[in-house]
């Protein structure tokens, strides 16, 4: 599939939710959705923000329309849009400031029939928001996708890898981070979230955002790697010498979680199913409740999750859907991202070489990461 048949497809997908919620035309502006749209575009320039740049406006008939103000749009037309179709629709950055429904005023003006409007994010007027409906068009990936996150898992996977072997003890849980930001930066990709924990706090914190305690003996490296809006999470464990048999049991639990977790990752199957699994592993391993001190992950994509299996959740596994679990033992977690498909998933961040915990279930055997001793 080229890019071009990718970016049908998906106008296609939101032509169909306009038509079924009664919509005139759909605004288009959160950065991951932007990024989905255009098939790894980016309208972002503040990264704290979850609203873009820029707003993209389908209109119910197929018409595509950017609205931006006189200094993004040169740039968005020739370097993130260039080819698809999109007609441009300008106003001044002063209007904008001044105009909190500028956008949301714009898109009405270029209505044929007077319908609502509908919009990913609250953009200051009238739309209904529709968010929920379009993440779950984004969740089928297509051909090209599925090409494009492979890739990226690969190259976050193998990045990681090789900035972790690297490592010395004495190193700053904050040098870490700024390392593992590098190493994806030279594969193009961008580091959405960056959690390192050294020594005791692997065994405090689900969530150690990088402090400046020096690793002395165990050290976990956290990232999910962006790349055309594409993310892609991973984690990776280092130990100093030999592996204490604590961390090592730990970890074992965490990779039968996870496999236990894979296998049950297969189209149809609901969140709520998927954490009774996990619960249940759990037990199995001999850590029951650990499912309560941390999610497990669920569905991603053009976002870190676009959903969490948790017990009231009827979201369901599609096929050809991301997902990355990341089950946790106090003091030890093993995190891949995989692709579903009906015959099984598929792990795509695999580290070359790294140490890995062969676990079977129901006859197929999963090979998660296990703590790589230096």
């Amino acid at each position: 599939m080229s890019l071009s048949k990718e970016i049908e497809e998906k106008t296609e997908r939101l032509l169909r939710l306009m038509s079924q919620a009664g919509l005139g035309g759909l605004l288009v502006n959160s950065q991951a959705n932007f990024s989905w749209l255009t098939a790894g575009g980016t309208n972002g320039i503040d990264l704290s923000r979850e609203n873009g740049a820029v707003t993209l406006f389908l209109r119910r008939d197929g018409v595509r329309f950017l609205l931006a103000n006189k200094i993004e749009i040169d740039r968005l037309l020739t370097e993130e849009l260039d080819g698809q179709g999109y007609e441009p629709v300008e106003f001044a950055w002063e209007a904008e400031k001044g105009n909190p429904s500028i956008v949301i005023d714009t898109a009405h003006s270029l209505l044929t029939e007077e319908l609502p409007l509908g919009s990913d994010l609250p953009l200051g007027g009238d739309a209904r928001l529709v968010d929920g409906a379009i993440a779950r068009a984004r969740y089928v990936l297509t051909d090209t996708e599925v090409d494009r996150f492979k890739t990226l898992g690969r190259d976050a996977g193998k990045a990681i890898g090789d900035m972790a072997r690297k490592l010395e003890p004495g190193i700053r849980e904050r040098e870490v981070a700024r390392l593992a930001i590098d190493a994806l930066a030279a594969v193009g990709a961008y580091s959405q979230v960056t959690l390192v924990a050294a020594d005791d706090r692997l065994k405090r914190f689900r969530h150690p955002v990088p402090k400046d305690l020096r690793w002395k003996k165990v050290l976990m490296i956290v990232v999910c790697a962006r790349r055309g809006g594409l993310i892609a999470s991973l984690t990776r464990i280092v130990c100093d010498g030999p592996i204490p048999e604590d961390l090592a049991s730990r970890t074992r639990g965490s990779a039968y979680v996870n496999a236990r977790l894979f296998d049950g990752t297969k189209p149809g199957v609901t969140g709520r199913e998927l954490f009774e699994l996990a619960a249940l592993a759990y037990g199995e391993s001999g850590f029951p409740g650990e499912e309560h001190l941390h999610h497990q992950g669920g569905a991603t994509g053009y976002r870190t999750r676009d959903w969490v299996a948790h017990p009231l959740s009827t979201e369901k596994v599609q096929n050809a859907q991301a997902f990355a679990w990341n089950p946790s033992i106090t003091g030890s977690k093993v995190e891949e991202t995989c692709i579903a498909f009906e015959d099984g998933i598929e792990i795509i961040t695999a580290t070359p070489g790294w140490p890995s915990i062969p676990i079977e279930v129901e006859g197929r055997q999963y090979l998660l990461p296990d703590v790589l001793s230096r």
